[in-house]
Parts: C-alpha cells; sequence; structure tokens
C-alpha cells in the first residue's frame, strides 16, 4: 500500500491530484515527452508475480460459492497463522478493509502511528473519529484504538506486537500489508488486535484486489457482513487459493526481493542517495537534489515516488527485469 501524501506539485506551480502510487496517467501528465513505455517505480508491488496456473472459465461466468469463500479463507488462515477460517474476513483488497473498520465502531479516539499510509488516518477521520499523528506507540496511552503499520510504508520502521498491546491497552489495528516478504514477527488475531494483510503486493497481482483482515470472531463476521456477499470475486479466489498455501514460492521470493533491494541500494549510494529505510519491496532515500532527480527521472520515462513534505526524499520500487535495471542505472549514474 504507498503512502498518500497530500499531491504533486506540478512544474507550472498547479497542484496534481495524486493520492498513491501507480498513476501513470498523473506522471504523464507531469511528464508529457517522456519516452513510451513508462517505468513504474511508484509502487510497493512485488515486481515479479507469482505464476498462476490458467483459471478456469466458470470462475467468470458464476457468482463464487459459499464453500469457495470458506476455502479461501482456511488458505489464508494457514498462511498468516489465524486459528481457523472463521478469524479471517475476506475483501476486494486491504483498502476496503482500512474503509470499512472505522464505520463499525464507535467515536473513539485513535492514534495512528506516523509518518505512514495516509489512508489509514483519512478513513478514521472520515468515520468521525479522534484522529491524531504519533511519532511513536508509547505516545498513544490516552489513545482508544492504535493504528500501526509494519513493516512501515516509507520508512520500513517495524513495531512488536507486545510493544503495540502495551502502548494502547484498546484495540490495536496492525496493518502488515509488507510483511510476507521480510523476516519480521507474522500477528495472529487476538483480542484487542485486527491485523490486515496484502495478496496483491506479496504476489504481483494487485490488480486482482485481494486481502484479508484477521480479527476475533465478532469482529470478524461484522466485517463480512459490512462488505457483504460475493465481495471476493472467483478468478481472486483462484488466485489465493493457487498461491496462499505456496510458501516454498513466498522463500525464494523473500531472498530474491532482498537481492534487489540491496542492488537498488547500492545503485542509490552511488547516486549520492541516504537510505532511510524499505522493505524488500521499495527503498526510501534523500538525495541532495530530490527534486531535481525526480524530474531527471520522470524525463526518461521513470517513475518514483516523492514527498510533498519531504523534498529531498525519493522512494523506489524495485525494477522488473535486466533492461528496466539498466535503464534506471542510466539515470541514477
Amino acid at each position: 500500500m504507498g503512502g498518500r501524501d497530500g499531491g504533486e506539485v506540478r512544474e507550472d506551480g498547479a497542484k496534481e491530484a495524486i493520492a498513491h502510487g501507480g498513476d501513470l496517467d498523473a506522471a504523464r501528465r507531469l511528464f508529457p515527452d517522456a519516452p513510451e513505455p513508462w517505468l513504474d517505480l511508484s509502487t510497493g508491488i512485488n515486481p515479479v508475480p507469482y505464476p498462476l496456473p490458467p483459471l478456469e472459465a466458470s470462475a467468470l461466468h458464476r457468482l463464487p460459492s459459499p464453500g469457495d469463500l470458506v476455502r479461501l479463507k482456511a488458505a489464508a488462515a494457514a498462511a498468516y497463522g489465524a486459528p481457523g477460517p472463521d478469524h479471517v474476513a475476506a475483501a476486494p483488497g486491504t483498502q476496503i478493509l482500512i474503509e470499512t473498520l472505522p464505520r463499525l465502531l464507535p467515536p473513539a479516539r485513535v492514534a495512528v502511528v506516523g509518518p505512514t499510509y495516509a489512508e489509514h488516518a483519512a478513513a478514521w477521520t472520515r468515520a468521525g473519529h479522534d484522529v491524531r499523528m504519533v511519532d511513536d506507540p508509547a505516545e498513544a496511552a490516552e489513545a482508544d484504538i492504535l493504528i500501526a503499520v509494519s513493516p512501515n510504508n516509507p520508512d520500513g520502521r517495524v513495531f512488536s506486537v507486545e510493544a503495540l498491546a502495551q502502548a494502547c491497552r484498546g484495540l490495536v489495528v496492525l496493518d502488515q500489508a509488507f510483511a510476507d516478504l521480510e523476516p519480521v514477527e507474522a500477528a495472529s488475531p487476538r483480542p484487542g488486535l485486527v491485523v490486515l494483510r496484502s495478496f496483491g503486493k506479496t504476489y504481483g497481482l494487485a490488480g486482482l484486489r485481494l486481502g484479508f483482515a484477521l480479527a476475533e470472531l465478532d469482529l470478524a463476521r461484522r466485517i463480512e457482513t459490512a462488505l457483504g456477499p460475493w465481495a471476493v470475486s472467483g478468478p481472486a479466489i483462484l488466485a489465493g487459493l493457487a498461491a496462499l498455501p505456496d510458501a516454498a514460492w513466498r522463500r525464494e521470493a523473500a531472498a530474491a526481493r532482498a537481492q534487489d533491494a540491496a542492488r537498488l541500494d547500492r545503485m542509490i549510494a552511488r547516486a549520492g542517495g541516504r537510505i532511510v529505510g524499505g522493505t524488500a519491496l521499495f527503498r526510501t532515500a534523500d538525495f541532495p537534489d530530490g527534486p531535481g532527480l525526480f524530474r531527471a527521472l520522470g524525463a526518461a520515462g521513470i517513475y518514483v515516488r516523492r514527498f510533498r513534505e519531504a523534498p529531498a526524499r525519493l522512494r523506489f520500487g524495485l525494477p522488473p527485469d535486466k533492461a528496466a535495471w539498466c535503464r534506471l542505472s542510466r539515470v541514477l549514474r
């Protein structure tokens, strides 16, 4: 999930409303003379997708059955360490879960550990909660609900479940969208803890729109009721059933993406950048002239994330192949 940074600023000074990475229409408006095809490094999605088997045509022809959904939730429970399928709510992406959860709970004092993916604070604010940003979970002692992303986007910070639980005696919402390929603690649902997991980022299949909330039984049922019937498409269910049990692929992908991230770090360092954090799927760095490098990359048809509140900072996703690596290297040199 890429952080929302309040919009981009065009070269003519006008505001360009960009909420998330991956908006190549906005990139083309910013750099109309850039060469095609664009190399989109503005997201934190695995550039080497899971090798899905051919999908059955029936998945497009019929509505998913309740049994299909139960099998998907069982696969997710096994992959993510939930006690069972009843503790899993499946959704068309984690974004809809971020939107839905605040509407299910009464108005509360919410602390969001930031800077982070800004849709969390925005969703709780829209639902009428009293939201404040904190730099550290320890500052959330007075909050009823604590929101944290771990590993965090964009700086890669990791928070232990116990530390979050100690910081807030109410509900902890832990977004582990980038956890699958990282050597971090995988949190399982328990009283006072909801865990969000992203399928699309890990498996490079973000367009399928699939995500999960791991929660206590009552809250998991409430989330599913709020989402309504057939929230997850048949193709997404089949993709989840194929990929989630494949632990060997996840291990291999984690090792390969870690090597890619280290390679990207070296390229960034040679370009004068200072790595400030990231995960195996993206790297965030400060540069002596961040705006200038953003323009140089854009002019070459390479789109990265920039941060309005930190102009020196850029975030890079991983190139997908040798040609893309070479293309990025030429600009960074």
